[in-house]
């Protein structure tokens, strides 16, 4: 079931969702095609079985995309210098790729630019995908571990806006939630400019994200809101670079339970009038109990989220910070 199906039932997800599909970039292998140096794969269930409900797929093998063919001698990165470039090399046949992967990084990323993704998944250590803490090798063996890979760093250079993450890292359950919740801001986002930019529906689609982005930083949020609220003249699309620069550059940062505690307490401030005794100690004990680690995320969302549609709290029901993204994924139960 894709989330256009079922965007009816998050509430405020329906007003920006649903216009543009979900698609992804994602390392070859990690669908679990054979296409590894040694013809296996690393085929990861939390992404096909789970993630892949609800996205298309744009999958790159940039190795098997060169014609290096499968299986294929292994490759590193080395460091033949310490004032030049890392190198492509394969330790077995002593051939450089590194012209023809920088290359084919170039046109590929320009491909995929075409196609509008809303995220990437990377495969973590490998000298053409890893985004970071790949082994960089010198003539007498691996003597660090800080190198990027060719295809990878094109991607983050060209792409600077993209959600992008390693399937390693996304088995944190913070880092995971996160990415999945930039991926849908993306979306949102494609959905938004594909349907006019103007400066009516940029403060509507702000006004929509406005808890999410203060859950990740107070400082972006507060800056985010002062560009909206004074964009009175200027280019347009010069606002829309703007905010869409300072908007991903917020969501980036992590979510920690100080600010999601935070903002479960601002919006817990507009019911008070609406709750008795009973209900307010119950919403105060979940959030404290959520902020000191005994109550998973979900909790205190979901007795907010009750309140808010019970009394129809206009301002909450339009927060996206309720419903980011698919509760199937169960992404908060973790978090």
């Amino acid at each position: 079931m894709r989330a256009s199906e079922i965007q009816s039932e998050h509430g405020a997800w329906s007003a920006w969702h649903g216009a543009v599909p979900i698609r992804l970039g994602v390392s070859t292998c990690l669908l679990g095609e054979k296409v590894r140096y040694d013809g296996g794969h690393k085929r990861d269930a939390w992404l096909v079985d789970e993630l892949g409900r609800w996205v298309e797929w744009v999958s790159v093998c940039p190795e098997v995309e060169i014609g290096m063919g499968v299986p294929r001698p292994t490759v590193r990165l080395v460091e033949v210098a310490t004032d030049k470039p890392l190198r492509m090399l394969s330790p077995d046949t002593g051939e450089d790729f590194t012209v023809r992967m920088q290359g084919f990084a170039q046109s590929r990323v320009a491909e995929l630019q075409e196609l509008e993704l809303d995220g990437y998944v990377l495969k973590k250590s490998s000298p053409t995908c890893g985004m970071a803490r790949v082994k960089v090798y010198g003539f007498s063996g691996p003597q660090s571990k800080d190198g990027v890979g060719l295809y990878a760093r094109e991607l983050l250079e060209a792409w600077p806006h993209l959600p992008i993450e390693e399937e390693g890292r996304l088995c944190d359950p913070v880092l995971r939630e996160n990415f999945v919740e930039r991926i849908f801001c993306r979306n949102r986002w494609r959905t938004l400019v594909k349907g006019g930019r103007t400066r009516a529906r940029l403060v509507e689609f702000w006004t929509a994200h406005k808890l999410l982005v203060r859950a990740h930083d107070e400082v972006g949020y507060r800056s985010l809101g002062k560009l909206v609220g004074s964009a009175k003249k200027g280019s347009t699309d010069g606002l829309f670079r703007e905010f869409e620069a300072a908007f991903f550059s917020a969501l980036v940062k992590k979510a920690s339970s100080a600010k999601h505690t935070n903002v479960l307490q601002h919006a817990m401030g507009y019911l008070r009038e609406f709750l008795d005794d009973g209900e307010r100690a119950q919403l105060a004990a979940a959030i404290e109990d959520y902020h000191v680690g005994l109550l998973p995320l979900i909790v205190p969302v979901t007795l907010l989220r009750f309140q808010i549609q019970k009394h129809r709290i206009e301002y909450l029901l339009g927060q996206l910070y309720f419903d980011p993204h698919p509760k199937e994924l169960m992404l908060r139960n973790r978090v």
